[in-house]
């Protein structure tokens, strides 16, 4: 029997034909702990997918000469496409969910209908600013030198019929929200911030639908008029899941959603609008909305129009998918801004990967290899000189198990790493070179290589949901079976048995030349 449910999900993409590596952080860090909570045994819902609605799609497949179902197909599908980049990155998403399909576009309607019905949408009338780009209406006061507030682009006055969402029906029930549960809005600056600037201020009533275009969820009792894409986009957490059609009838089984990965950019709509709209409907709000920080370039927010977004398709073919992926999570405070550039990435590559981890495997199995013919004896002498490796491995587990359950996968992997950079030490302080030369030492030595072994078991079990497919090269060059492979048995030291036999194989994580390798990314990414 699984442990429980768990749902995750990241926001639904605006379809770019320019993904960036900042897109692909959220829904990397997403699939790292839904296969973290698979390994532990959990029933996981990972769900991903596209926002393909709104003024700015249609107005680019406009310029492109293309319907917009035709250029977001393509983009979403289409080779080099949301779904290939998801793929190259190892993404295992249970369920991927586009804003046109036919059965979210059902759900929607009758959503909206049910909001209108029970007071909560009216009919008015829009005056004021709007920003294309990020699909987002601001009052005067929450402009930034007369730009929109999130991305700085020019906003554009509008006046138009709409209907609005009752938004400041809610306010004092957010608050409270807020109060009662601290950990819903996470990290707490983020929590801090939507406080002091959206609901202390006053929360104001929200435009929910558009008759300046007709690329969107018609109203279906006013069609002149098309569902915001923030209603549209939001809702998908549960229409995926079957609310209000019938593709799918596992709401009641995963519903409510354990956390939301989001993007500081529109934490204000998922910790505002979305329970606010959840409240209107008589639906149970999510456990927790994660607000992650962005990765800047020089200091900067990527975006195409500045010309500083990073391929992670490039990084990803030269140096491999699980590479790139370790390094996302284990450079970042998930929570908080980072700088990103390429040499932090190489660095990071030669020191954890090639120096550490990756040279500990190919001594160990080596000399495993030389002085065992591949496969230790069945009697092992053991010495006080093993006790600190042993402990340092033993209690990896539960450390590892408490900095991921707070999203502290930063943390997590460095604790891994003690233990990885303990072992390199233990090889320098046992000498087992020195030990094979006398056939006395034998047990002795048996037992300071399967201490090794051993301990990079269990750090590569850990590090397994970040790097699924080195990791697994890994086990099977150590000798580990997929019985002794799992989370459970990863809780204690001494799994391994006494006679395991280890596979020599090809180096996993080879050193780069930072400074060639630098001039090359320099070209390919111009």
């Amino acid at each position: 029997m699984p442990k429980g449910t768990y749902y995750i999900t990241t926001p639904i993409y605006y379809p770019s034909n320019k993904l960036h590596i900042g897109n692909a952080y959220c829904t990397v860090m997403a699939d790292i702990m839904a296969r973290y909570k698979r390994m532990r045994g959990y029933d996981v819902m990972f769900l991903t997918g596209t926002d393909e609605h709104g003024m700015k799609i249609e107005t680019v497949a406009r310029e492109t000469g293309v319907t917009p179902k035709d250029f977001v197909d393509d983009i979403v599908c289409g080779k080099g496409g949301i779904l290939d980049l998801w793929e190259k990155l190892n993404i295992s998403y249970d369920r991927f969910i586009r804003t046109t399909d036919d059965y979210h576009e059902e759900s929607i309607k009758k959503i909206f209908k049910r909001m209108h019905d029970n007071g909560d949408i009216y009919k008015g009338a829009y005056k004021g600013s709007y920003c294309t780009p990020c699909e987002s209406f601001w009052t005067d006061s929450q402009l930034v030198e007369g730009n929109c507030p999130d991305c700085g682009r020019e906003v554009k006055y509008a006046e138009e019929e709409a209907y609005f969402f009752r938004q400041s029906k809610y306010a004092d029930k957010i608050i409270e929200l807020y109060r009662n549960q601290p950990d819903f809005l996470q990290p707490q600056s983020r929590m801090n911030e939507m406080i002091n600037n959206f609901l202390k201020p006053g929360l104001e009533d929200v435009c929910v639908s558009r008759t300046t275009f007709k690329w969107g969820i018609p109203v279906d009792f006013d069609p002149g008029h098309v569902v915001y894409v923030w209603v549209d986009a939001l809702n998908n957490y549960i229409t995926a899941l079957g609310y209000e059609n019938e593709r799918y009838d596992d709401f009641d089984k995963y519903w409510p959603c354990t956390v939301h990965f989001v993007g500081k950019e529109i934490v204000r709509f998922h910790s505002i609008l979305w329970p606010a709209m959840l409240m209107s409907l008589g639906v149970e709000l999510p456990k927790q909305v994660f607000g992650h920080g962005w990765l800047l370039f020089d200091g900067e927010k990527m975006s195409k129009s500045k010309g500083n977004v990073i391929d992670p398709i490039i990084l990803a073919d030269r140096y491999g998918v699980d590479t790139l992926r370790f390094f996302l999570a284990r450079e970042y405070t998930f929570g908080a801004d980072g700088n990103f550039n390429n040499e932090l990435l190489l660095t990071r590559i030669n020191t954890d990967l090639a120096n550490d981890i990756g040279n500990l495997v190919s001594r160990t199995v080596a000399m495993a290899d030389k002085y065992f013919g591949g496969a230790l004896p069945s009697v092992h002498e053991y010495s006080p000189e093993d006790d600190e490796l042993i402990a340092l491995a033993n209690g990896l587990h539960e450390t590892y198990e408490t900095h991921m359950e707070k999203l502290a996968f930063q943390n997590a992997l460095s604790d891994i790493f003690k233990v990885t950079s303990r072992a390199n030490k233990y090889i320098d302080e046992t000498t087992p070179w020195i030990l094979a030369k006398d056939e006395t030492n034998q047990t002795r030595l048996a037992a300071i290589l399967y201490n090794l072994l051993e301990a990079i078991r269990i750090c590569v079990i850990f590090l397994t949901p970040v790097m699924p497919e080195s990791c697994k090269a890994i086990l099977t060059q150590i000798g580990a079976t997929d019985e002794i492979s799992t989370y459970d048995s990863a809780e204690s030291f001494g799994t391994l048995p006494k006679t395991v036999k280890v596979n020599k194989g090809e180096i996993i994580f080879p050193r780069f030349d930072v400074a060639k390798e630098l001039e090359i990314l320099s070209a390919e990414m111009v």
